[in-house]
């Protein structure tokens, strides 16, 4: 019912959001939040939607045949059956809400990686903009290790050559 409203949202420019989300909340933290949300927001919705959907039908039979609710059903099969899914979208999530969060310090910041960015532009120093790039991809595959770490403990059935296609 819901999802014709996020698709709609997901296609407006979060660059021309920008400026609206730092006006209803503010220039803070709170912001870059909000902003590194919304940018990760569908990408993770969508692969857990994909996960639940793609239980198979005769696990779900056996549940219903064995009198297990809605939930047990849901519990049991349909989030192991979702997991890889889940933490694919989080694995994408996560990596675009810090593309999120540097675009809310480029709108709107009086310090951060965006900033910092924006204020080497200004002055030409590339060495600085290239150094801030270099920051953000550690963080991006630190990040990113940090998750698959999380996958492999929660989906510790899957193995990783599996779990890596």
């Amino acid at each position: 019912m819901l999802f014709p409203y996020v698709v709609a949202i997901q296609t407006l420019p979060k660059i021309a959001v920008a400026p609206l989300v730092l006006i209803w909340v503010g220039v803070g933290l709170e912001s870059k939040v909000v902003i590194a949300a919304m940018v990760s927001f569908f990408p993770m919705l969508v692969n857990t939607i994909v996960g639940l959907k793609s239980t198979p039908a005769d696990k779900i039979d056996l549940m219903r045949s064995l009198s297990a609710s809605r939930w047990k059903i849901f519990w049991y099969v349909q989030l192991p059956e979702a997991l890889p899914f889940i933490f694919a979208g989080l694995n994408v999530g996560i990596v675009l809400s810090v593309l999120g969060a540097i675009v809310g310090e480029f709108i709107g910041a009086k310090a951060g990686l965006g900033y910092l960015i924006l204020q080497m532009n200004y002055i030409m120093d590339i060495a600085g903009m290239f150094a801030a790039l270099v920051v953000l991809g550690v963080m991006g595959i630190l990040l990113n290790s940090g998750m698959q770490y999380v996958r492999r403990r929660v989906i510790f059935w899957q193995s990783d050559s599996v779990a890596m296609l």
